[in-house]
């Protein structure tokens, strides 16, 4: 299977993804919070530095879970605004 190259906007929404998950966490541990995530702290640390810009659904919603963000938060701060 190819995967599709992926566009500048989607690796900016994985970029705003990798911010807010990081500003979330604070002063706690990568790997205490992947720990409460169920992911590795390898996956965290791709995902807040832009690396994995298109993280799994189920990958982010643990993410926020365990950080104390709703779905809701992560889509308004990931979205793009409209110019």
């Amino acid at each position: 299977m190819v995967r599709t190259p992926l566009t500048p906007e989607e690796h900016e929404r994985g970029e705003r993804l990798g911010r807010l998950l990081r500003e979330a966490r604070g002063d706690r541990s990568m790997v205490e919070v992947a720990a409460a995530a169920g992911v590795s702290a390898e996956t965290l640390r791709k995902i807040e530095t832009g690396r994995a810009p298109t993280p799994a659904f189920f990958t982010v919603a643990a993410l926020a879970r365990s950080l104390g963000l709703s779905m809701d938060e992560l889509a308004v701060h990931c979205t793009p605004m409209a110019v």
